[in-house]
Order: structure tokens, then C-alpha cells, then sequence
């Protein structure tokens, strides 16, 4: 019994249609053909997939972020910190993607916990602290190196978030409050050692020019009269003075 033409036709278009594929302009397609890996990824646009002899894999080439969860690690001197990390990558060869790695999203993932494991294991809590950047760039470094051969680029790490134990916390406090006392003192001292430099200064060019000392002795008798107090002024001859200025 043969088949009406017109349901060989519908067929045939239904069969086309579920052919035709749209990919998106951040979007590719691999494309197997018979179990082969054709060697260019199809897209964007309008693309054609013949199954049941195609298959096809969408892949995105925007920006991935991935976060990685917290870790527990212990620093180089056997602190223990917990801490996350952010991960910016983008798939630059979809056919590596696809053929090279089962889950490339999660793969990243984890090799991300690892290296971040070993990273910060290898560095003090003070280098952790006070070099975040170059630890960064060490992440992002050995990571994008190990994500290579699955044509994945990783393009920034950031440590996003450190917890330190509340026992360090506070250790970390006192050390920085016995720092500011400690600076604090040490300019208190300069300005005692600044002050007495003037001081000596101040004493040489009076003892050089006398007349240095009564003008000083008429500023000071204004700067007090100008104040509204109680203060009783009572000139004195500016020759008694001579006596404390080692010269008669």
C-alpha cells in the first residue's frame, strides 16, 4: 500500500524543519556526524542539522563566573583560614570543550579548589593579607595553564572572601593596636627632639641679639591683654631681664 503523496511531502517538511537550528551571536554549535567530530563549529545564525546523522552540542562563548565555595587551608605557619575565590573563564575552542573534558564547568570547578588549596597553602597569613595580587595572578596563572588543552581561557581569580578564627582576630587587633601606640610615641618623640632643636635655636639668636628678647617680651604682653581674663599685667623695665641674659 503505498502512502499518499502529500503525507511524503509533510514529512519531508517537518523532517527539514526540525533540521533548521538558530544559534544565538555568543552561541556555537559542534556538530558530530555519524560519531565523527566535523572540524569547524557551526554558527551563529541559521544553521542545519541532519538528524538522525547529526548531533549537535550548543556551547556559549560569553564570560563564565564561577564561584568556588569556601575552603578550609592551612597556611605555611599553620594558620587556619577558610576562604572563597571567584573565577572568570570563557571557552575559546568548543570542539575541546566538547571532545577534551565530560563537564568542563565542573572541571574548572575543581581544579579551581585544588590550586587554591595549594596556593595559599604555600604563603603566610601575613603574605596572604598583604599580597593579594600576586596570589591572584598565581591562581589565574596555574589554573588557565590546566584548563588549557580543554580550550577554556581563564581570564581573572580573585580570592573574594577570607575568615580568619576569632583567636586571630583578636591577636590581629592587639598587634595593630601596640603598632599605633608604638607610632604613636615615636612621633611624640620627634616632636620633643623637633621642639628642643627650636628651642636651642631660638636661645642662640637671642643670646647673639638682646633686643630679640624685648620684643618677644612686648608680643607676649599683647597676645595677653587681647584675652578676656582676669590676667593682671605689670610691665617690668626690661632691664632686669639682663641679668638671665649672661651678658652685662
Amino acid at each position: 500500500m503505498k502512502l499518499p503523496i502529500q503525507i511524503i511531502i509533510g514529512v519531508i517538511v517537518f523532517w527539514l524543519i526540525g533540521c533548521v537550528k538558530i544559534l544565538r551571536e555568543y552561541e556555537r554549535a559542534v556538530i558530530f556526524r555519524l560519531g565523527r567530530v566535523l572540524p569547524q563549529p557551526k554558527g551563529p545564525g541559521i544553521i542545519f542539522v541532519f538528524a538522525p546523522i547529526d548531533r549537535s552540542e550548543r556551547v556559549s562563548l560569553r564570560t563564565v563566573t564561577l564561584d568556588v565555595p569556601p575552603q578550609d587551608i592551612i597556611t605555611k605557619d599553620n594558620v587556619s583560614v577558610k576562604l572563597n575565590a571567584v573565577v572568570y573563564y570563557r571557552i575559546l575552542e568548543p570542539i575541546k570543550a566538547i571532545n577534551e573534558i565530560e563537564d568542563y564547568n565542573f572541571a574548572t570547578s575543581q581544579i579551581s579548589q585544588t590550586t587554591l588549596r595549594s596556593v595559599v597553602g604555600q604563603v603566610t597569613l601575613d603574605e596572604l593579607l598583604s599580597n593579594r595580587e600576586k596570589i591572584n595572578a598565581s591562581l589565574q596563572e596555574i589554573i588557565d595553564k590546566q584548563t588549557d588543552p580543554w580550550g577554556i581561557k581563564v581570564s581573572v581569580v580573585e580570592i573574594k572572601h577570607l575568615d580568619l578564627p576569632q583567636e586571630m582576630q583578636r591577636a590581629m587587633a592587639r598587634q595593630a593596636e601596640a603598632e599605633r601606640e608604638r607610632r604613636a610615641k615615636v612621633i611624640s618623640a620627634e616632636g620633643e627632639a623637633q621642639a628642643a632643636t627650636k628651642l636651642k635655636e631660638a636661645a642662640e639668636i637671642i643670646a647673639e641679639h638682646p633686643i630679640a628678647l624685648q620684643m618677644r617680651y612686648l608680643q607676649t604682653m599683647v597676645e595677653m591683654s587681647s584675652e578676656r581674663s582676669s590676667v593682671v599685667i605689670l610691665p617690668l623695665p626690661i632691664e632686669l631681664l639682663k641679668a638671665f641674659s649672661g651678658k652685662k
